[in-house]
């Protein structure tokens, strides 16, 4: 599913009903922001989230209807911005160089006892 974003009216008039619509639809999974404007008196949501499931959780609390239920579009990003990615991507791949040691150098040495675990019984 696409995230949705989701602008609800609800019938709040102080802090305590909602503080309550609050952790009420925050208890949803799937939401990603939350943003209540006690001005307007709306709720926006975003997030991957059913809205008639968010509104029936919200009318056991205030009367709320849904004012619009759209895609939550990103902003869009400028070709100079993209240059300026790739320039810091060319510095971490500069940094994150595979580091490659000197090979290990083995020494092979002969023991000068002809046999080091024979029992000697002096």
């Amino acid at each position: 599913m696409d995230k949705k974003k989701v602008v609800l009216k609800l019938d709040v008039h102080d802090e305590k009903a909602k503080h309550k619509a609050m952790k009420t639809v925050s208890s949803l999974t799937g939401i990603d922001s939350i943003v209540m404007d006690m001005n307007e008196k709306k709720l926006t949501l975003i997030g991957d989230v059913d809205p008639v499931i968010v509104v029936s959780k919200l009318r056991k609390l205030c009367h709320t209807t849904i004012v619009t239920i759209g895609l939550a579009k990103e902003p869009e990003k400028k070709k100079d911005d993209k240059k300026d990615e790739e320039k810091q991507i060319e510095g971490l791949v500069k940094a994150c160089k595979a580091y490659n040691p000197y090979m290990t150098q083995y020494y092979h040495v002969h023991s000068a006892e002809e046999n080091p675990n024979a029992c000697v019984i002096c």
